[in-house]
């Protein structure tokens, strides 16, 4: 059975990246997943000073352990001015000195949303234009706009058009697993 790692790229306790990454995981068929929370793995600011005279900090590759015993990922991703959030690229780049290979090429399944009519959009963009470089494997995407009209957790996506284009991007993410 296949092991997918999901996670939001936000350290918001309420975080509707969250729901949508944990909602996504758990409708993948045939897999067993762990479903983490970027607060468990908060690390100092990066710095190569800090790096230098502290090394790098244990919450970094316990993270890096999920993504080793992961054979996919579900990231969801919140936008903080058009990027990552801080605490999701700070972690990003601890990792990356690790491995330069974060996500290692396994397949990737990368969502957005936010309470706008553009969910996510542009931080999407980004994370495309970067992952699709550098990880090697499948890359799948999703945006959700308007997060609060168009998902309910227990329903999912309630917009019939929203739903039938998640749900094909759903089928070709399965499809690499």
């Amino acid at each position: 059975m296949k092991r997918i790692l999901a996670f939001a790229g936000s350290n918001s306790k309420q975080s509707i990246n969250k729901q949508l990454a944990t909602y996504t995981a758990m409708s993948l068929p045939k897999v067993e997943v762990d479903i983490i929370d970027l607060n468990d793995f908060e690390v100092p600011l990066f710095g190569v000073d800090l790096e230098q005279t502290s090394g790098i900090p244990e919450k970094a590759y316990a993270f890096k352990k999920h993504i080793d015993e992961a054979d996919a990922i579900v990231l969801s991703l919140a936008e903080h001015n058009g990027g990552f959030t801080a605490a999701y690229k700070n972690l990003y780049d601890w990792v990356s000195r690790i491995d330069k290979s974060v996500f290692q090429h396994k397949p990737l399944f990368l969502l957005a949303t936010s309470p706008g009519g553009r969910g996510a959009k542009t931080v999407l963009e980004h994370a495309i234009a970067i992952y699709g470089h550098a990880n090697k494997a499948p890359l799948v995407t999703f945006s959700l706009p308007s997060f609060h009209q168009n998902f309910d957790p227990e329903k999912g996506i309630l917009q019939e058009e929203l739903r039938a284009a998640y749900e094909e991007r759903v089928k070709e993410f399965s499809q690499h697993l």
